[in-house]
């Protein structure tokens, strides 16, 4: 067999009964926290121009749009993969050399489950494929530092997610991870430098893509066969050599990923954390610092505390905001939180958190980049004005795997983001909805979806620009 067909072999195999009973609810507990973050960004503005883009190109279709009507199974995937991603504040996974966001799969792997009238054990045990996929490809193959976005694995981990919901064969699923390996490798620019919508919609658009290129394998299209292995494929041009035994894979991956607790990059929510425990811990205010060292991971202090992706003192826009460990710590002095209101233009724009956030520096440190990804270790260190050094040590964080977030909490912060977006009767039966999944018609989860009032009334219209 070719890799991609060893990898198919596992996604045909692959059964709800093969997941106990604490994968399941670890599951069901990422997909409550993704829909949160679903309904607290139907406004976001990216997502009302993406509405815009699907009233002028087409509506109507088997699938729904959360709060918006239907559409093709593409479109769905594109438009509930958006509302999952942009408020960056769902899951993630941690590897050595890789961080991604496993339930960016659930918008594509719902559209085609919806689409094929598969139960919510189909549902569930096509996420956890796509979950394992991603995951363990992030493990062994990761592509950030040779320029890629992880969104590259995702293609992989789309395509067998949705194979796995569609019911297809090993062939067919084999051409589906071919077809989408091959054709959607994207460039970590994404998330560098001065970042953009894009890096909210990368993988949308790869879901768009991969939901597409899958239902064409389904329809008998072929793909290059040794995507993985062969002359400039996947491990030739990219990855590098490396081995997954798929024959001995089951789910254990999706109890590793973990959640946020701030509306903030993955990294930095220790050191927000720690942050805040200093100042509930000691009184000062924001008013009273001097200057803020950070000492941290190597991978946070590359991505968001101004190493090798750039500088991150200068922050204009949400999507800088959220992957600037200065300014989440100082937004988090300031308002003691970080939620999706402290990322409002016009909370970015404040003098306070803009002097503050140049107060503080953030250096790597050896020690704990050597215990990454096993700990999410840092020290936050204050000096006040007064002469006073505050310092707190962290190793993780709530949601972390060393401290997980429950059900209850994950409903906690459902029910925050949701906020006025849908009203109490709908939000308790999207709870247990989830709860009870796996004795649901996916048909009766999305009519649950399909009630969600859109906003779309209320807004204005972006037209091309032609």
């Amino acid at each position: 067999m070719t890799r991609a067909e060893d990898l198919a072999q596992y996604v045909v195999r692959a059964r709800y009964e093969d997941m106990d009973e604490a994968i399941r609810r670890e599951l069901k507990i990422r997909i409550l926290d993704s829909l949160g973050c679903a309904l607290g960004a139907m406004r976001g503005e990216p997502v009302r121009l993406i509405r815009d883009h699907i009233r002028d190109f087409g509506r109507g279709g088997p699938c729904t749009l959360i709060g918006f009507g239907r559409a093709a199974p593409d479109r769905a995937a594109f438009y509930n993969s958006a509302l999952v991603r942009y408020l960056d504040f769902n899951d993630s996974y941690l590897a050595k050399g890789e961080t991604c966001h496993p339930s960016d799969n659930l918008g594509a792997v719902l559209a085609a489950a919806e689409y094929a009238r598969r139960t919510g054990r189909d549902l569930l045990t096509g996420l956890a494929v796509a979950y394992q996929v991603q995951c363990r490809l992030s493990d062994v193959a990761p592509v950030r530092a040779k320029g890629f976005d992880h969104t590259t694995q995702g293609s992989y981990a789309l395509a067998a997610g949705v194979s796995k919901a569609l019911g297809l064969d090993r062939q067919r699923t084999a051409n589906a991870l071919s077809i989408c390996g091959t054709a959607f490798n994207s460039l970590r620019v994404t998330r560098t430098g001065a970042l953009s919508h894009w890096k909210g919609l990368a993988f949308p658009n790869t879901a768009f893509c991969c939901t597409h290129g899958t239902f064409l394998a389904a329809r008998g299209i072929t793909g290059p066969p040794e995507v993985f292995e062969g002359n400039k494929g996947f491990m030739d041009a990219i990855a590098g050599p490396f081995e997954i035994d798929w024959s001995r894979e089951g789910f254990d991956r999706v109890p590793r990923t973990i959640l946020k607790k701030y509306n903030a990059e993955i990294h930095s929510q220790a050191a927000i954390e720690g942050a805040l425990e200093l100042k509930q811990g000691n009184g000062f205010r924001a008013y009273d610092i001097e200057n803020i060292v950070i000492d941290i991971f190597d991978v946070a202090y590359h991505i968001i505390g101004g190493g090798e992706e750039g500088d991150k003192t200068v922050v204009r826009t949400k999507e800088e905001a959220d992957h600037s460990l200065p300014y989440l710590v100082a937004v988090a002095l300031l308002d003691d939180q970080v939620m999706p209101e402290q990322f409002a233009p016009a909370r970015i724009e404040r003098n306070d958190v803009q002097d503050l956030l140049r107060k503080i520096a953030v250096r790597e440190s050896p020690e704990y980049s050597r215990r990454f990804p096993a700990e999410h270790a840092c020290a936050v260190t204050l000096l006040l004005k007064n002469g006073e050094t505050l310092r707190r040590e962290k190793r993780g964080y709530e949601g972390f795997h060393s401290h997980p977030m429950s059900w209850d909490r994950v409903v906690q912060k459902f029910v925050r983001l949701a906020g006025t977006a849908v009203d109490e009767v709908l939000r308790r039966r999207l709870i247990d909805a989830v709860s009870h999944l796996e004795e649901l018609k996916v048909a009766e989860f999305t009519g649950l979806l399909a009630q969600v009032p859109s906003p779309h009334r209320e807004e204005g219209r972006a037209e091309l620009w032609l």
